[in-house]
């Protein structure tokens, strides 16, 4: 059941709020509506742009037919327009139609004198006989006006006609909202359109994710297989397999957790069994020598299964990839042997056997420095544990060019070839050794081993008494130097001043 007030927290309905749907379709639309005024804008210029073209053309023509009617004679103009012309010209139902026929020193021979005055020419900029247009306003009104010069050869400046022809721009208004109004309103069923369309492609482009989850929902908790990526869309195969590897890694935990589970149950029943009895003894006993012994068997028993579920813990983590997934680094295997074989000197004296070291000098790896320690302090117990009283054990690296050697060899009770390898399996042990142990310590020199991208041996010593276990390592190479610069270069730039000065 859910709690309610987590249900009630406004960061609880916001991140529950949060829809990939809504995601990309607030994506998909908000361009939409930020271009659409755009489009409203770039749609009504261009509309007063198509409407100018055409009564341009008619203010041009009524310009040129003006033209036709004024007729320069010794320089000066004369003006033909007889009054049914003129009253053609200005027949306009909507706009109102102004003329004005003017020299540039301001001599009026026909029209409107009040128009809106016209800029004089700039030498090359204006050419006779061409017509321009420009905008003006006219007694409150926007005008549209056409207008061009006429002379003749030889003609000083000031003498030039001026014919101008302008025209209100009501129908120019009209035609353009009639454009922009045939375009927009269209949209106002095509954007709709375009959302229900947007909407059902998303519904449908996401039912994979729906089937997907419905999928991982109908599995059983204990269900750890992988998911089929048969009808998994492209898009969504690297989070399918993603989720694959992590249900990979789950699976191989709670395995090495139930594998721990069962061996903690089975190799703790006898120890335990062995203590309780040991303990019921001691409480029976009323000689002061035999409880002695009674509780020296309960110590022994209790440092037995103190290193028994050390072993077990430490299994059950390396297994699980709790220390391998620790960063791997460059050490020196050398320098971390010698320190493990320091360290169980004093057993060895203890048991009166030689422990030895030998090395080439440094030996560069890379691993986990916690996992080879656990490595190297397991193949130390095993050899020292099977070795007898006053024999030698030596630890030996030996580095080469692409790897790097361990190896621990004793002359203890030796290995047969038929137990080599089976004693790398957990719990396993020779019936002959003659030995306390739980068979775990190779399991683990197995597993470190492995997960160091290499496998560890043991094989009889051919010397033809005890073993040699063996571990070899890839030798680490330190990242390849960039090449030097040439000579012209290295001369060049001790030559070049610094930058900045």
């Amino acid at each position: 059941m859910s709690d309610p007030k987590a249900s009630n927290s406004p960061l609880a309905t916001s991140e529950t709020e949060r829809s990939l749907f809504g995601e990309i379709l607030d994506w998909m639309l908000a361009p939409l509506l930020f271009v659409w005024p755009l489009s409203i804008a770039f749609t009504h210029y261009f509309a007063n742009n198509v409407a100018n073209y055409p009564y341009d053309q008619a203010l041009r023509e009524h310009v040129a037919a003006i033209a036709r009617q004024v007729k320069l004679v010794n320089g000066k103009p004369l003006l033909s327009l007889p009054a049914s012309a003129r009253a053609l010209l200005r027949a306009d139902e909507t706009d109102s139609v102004y003329f004005r026929v003017i020299t540039m020193d301001g001599k009026l021979l026909a029209g409107d004198k009040d128009l809106p005055q016209i800029a004089l020419p700039v030498d090359g900029d204006t050419v006779p006989g061409e017509i321009y247009l420009r905008d003006a306003d006219y007694k409150g009104q926007d005008l549209r006006l056409a207008y061009t010069y006429l002379t003749e050869a030889g003609m000083p400046k000031t003498q030039w006609v001026i014919i101008e022809v302008g025209e209100t721009t009501e129908k120019r208004s009209q035609l353009a909202n009639k454009i922009v109004a045939s375009v927009i309103l269209p949209q106002f069923i095509i954007i709709p359109l375009a959302v229900m369309l947007v909407w059902f492609g998303l519904s449908r482009g996401l039912r994979p994710l729906t089937r997907l989850r419905k999928t991982i929902d109908a599995r059983q908790p204990d269900d750890l297989s992988p998911i089929a990526t048969r009808r998994v869309p492209e898009e969504l195969e690297p989070l399918v397999e993603a989720f694959n590897e992590m249900l990979a890694r789950m699976q191989r935990n709670v395995e090495a957790q139930q594998r721990f589970v069962a061996d903690a149950a089975h190799q703790m029943r006898t120890p335990l069994t062995g203590l309780k009895t040991q303990a019921q003894f001691a409480i029976r006993e009323t000689d002061p020598e035999a409880l002695r012994h009674a509780l020296r068997q309960i110590a022994t028993g209790v440092d037995r299964a103190g290193r028994l579920v050390n072993q077990l813990l430490t299994l059950a983590r390396t297994e699980g990839g709790e220390l391998a997934q620790r960063r791997h680094e460059v050490l020196d295997l050398a320098d971390l042997m010698r320190d493990v074989v320091t360290d169980w000197v004093m057993i060895a004296i203890e048991k009166n056997i030689d422990l030895g070291f030998e090395s080439s000098g440094p030996a560069m790896i890379t691993g986990n420095p916690f996992l080879l320690r656990e490595l190297a302090k397991n193949l130390l117990d095993n050899a020292l544990r099977y070795t007898a009283e006053g024999g030698h054990v030596t630890c030996r690296i030996v580095a080469n060019p692409d790897s790097v050697l361990l190896e621990v060899e004793d002359d203890g009770v030796g290995i047969s070839e038929e137990h080599a390898e089976l004693v790398f399996e957990r719990f396993y042990r020779v019936d002959d050794a003659g030995t306390e142990g739980s068979g775990l310590g190779l399991a683990i020199v197995q597993e470190i081993a492995m997960q160091h991208d290499s496998r560890a041996s043991l094989r009889p010593n051919p010397t033809g008494k005890g073993a040699i276990a063996r571990v070899v390592f890839a030798a680490w190479r330190p990242p390849p130097s960039p090449p030097p610069l040439p000579d012209d270069f290295s001369e060049l730039y001790r030559q070049s001043p610094p930058i900045g000065t």
